[in-house]
């Protein structure tokens, strides 16, 4: 089984356990997007981990998030013990952000345009409290 490790803060954890938020959001950046997604190059069927791999020239990309089971969710920040669960994830689906014309949202990270992207997890039953 597939399980990913997130960090949320103490509320959201706290309504996930209460049954009251059933998705989770996890801004994509290059420097986390290895961990969420994978870039396909649906004209040469090549799979990138890192967004900095597709070549100058590819057009036809495809960002999908990364499979898992579960989610372990720890819930706030600091130091010592941290609450934690793990849920299924019924679902996850990638997210291009838009500005206020509809416009894809990029960002130049190091020289390189990185696309605004959010991955929402749907999360299932939680099975471990």
């Amino acid at each position: 089984m597939k399980t990913q490790t997130i960090r949320i803060s103490k509320a959201d954890f706290e309504k996930v356990v209460a049954g009251k938020k059933k998705v989770i959001t996890c801004e994509i950046t290059p420097e986390n997007s290895k961990k969420y997604v994978f870039f396909s190059d649906m004209s040469t069927h090549i799979d990138y981990t890192d967004w900095s791999q597709i070549p100058d020239g590819a057009v036809s990309i495809k960002v999908e998030p990364k499979e898992f089971d579960s989610v372990k969710l720890i819930g706030g920040g600091g130091k010592g013990p941290l609450p934690s669960c793990t849920a299924q994830i019924k679902g996850a689906e990638v997210i291009f952000l838009v500005d206020n014309h509809n416009e894809q949202v990029f960002y130049d990270v190091d020289g390189i345009d990185f696309p605004g992207l959010v991955v929402d997890y749907e999360l299932g039953k939680i099975t471990h409290n």
